[in-house]
């Protein structure tokens, strides 16, 4: 008699044995729609597991650790995504995308960067795709808290002048080169470090202070009427 059939031992009756777990564990499909990046979280889903530890858990078939992930970055993502398309639903597009290319690829994850840094790189190549295929729109004022943030009170001549510089400082932006545009993003708005950006563009560190350079120089050219 097979194992796997039942049988009776002394008048009782015995349950199949179960079935020997596997020696890995499917991963569940990804979902078709992740959910839409927020900017807030929840304290008792960010506690102090890090991203490593979260990532390997995810990469075994947990689905909460992967939403705690989703959590912790979704915003900055979309925001990255934002600064450098200029247009909110390709943002949002480039984002699930990216989030479901992560959700695929969790398991070559090996933790030789940081895991922020391996998500921003998945969604900087995306949208540099996007961009190579078409023109950069000037973003739009509200997604630069950094320019628009100036103060309620004062001139309205001064408040004016103001917006028109961060109007100009946006188109010049949309005018550099991509790759440029992408480590001056970097650099002064998610405020990474060289090593960093040369590791979320996969390029050198040489490479990210030439571009940088060039950026800085293109867009003091731009904002020269403005000083």
């Amino acid at each position: 008699m097979s194992t796997a059939q039942t049988h009776t031992t002394a008048g009782f009756r015995e349950r199949p044995a179960p079935p020997r777990p596997s020696a890995r564990r499917d991963r569940p499909a990804a979902p078709r729609r992740f959910p839409p990046p927020s900017g807030t979280t929840h304290p008792e889903r960010t506690g102090p597991v890090s991203d490593q530890l979260l990532a390997v858990r995810a990469a075994e078939g947990d689905d909460d650790a992967f939403a705690v992930l989703i959590g912790r970055h979704s915003a900055a993502l979309l925001a990255l995504a934002w600064h450098l398309t200029g247009n909110r639903q390709d943002a949002e597009d480039v984002v699930q995308e990216s989030l479901l290319s992560a959700w695929r690829r969790l398991p070559d994850f090996r933790g030789d960067a940081a895991f922020r840094t391996w998500l921003y790189r998945i969604v900087s190549n995306r949208c540099l795709s996007l961009l190579r295929s078409r023109p950069v729109p000037p973003v739009p004022l509200d997604v630069w808290p950094e320019l628009a943030a100036f103060p309620a009170l004062g001139a309205p001549e001064q408040v004016a002048e103001a917006h028109a510089a961060a109007r100009a400082l946006a188109r010049a932006l949309a005018g550099i080169d991509p790759g440029q545009r992408a480590c001056w993003i970097l650099r002064e708005l998610h405020d990474m470090h060289y090593g960093e950006i040369a590791r979320t563009l996969g390029v050198s560190e040489q490479t990210v202070r030439g571009r940088l350079f060039r950026a800085r120089r293109s867009l003091a050219e731009a904002m020269d009427p403005w000083r």
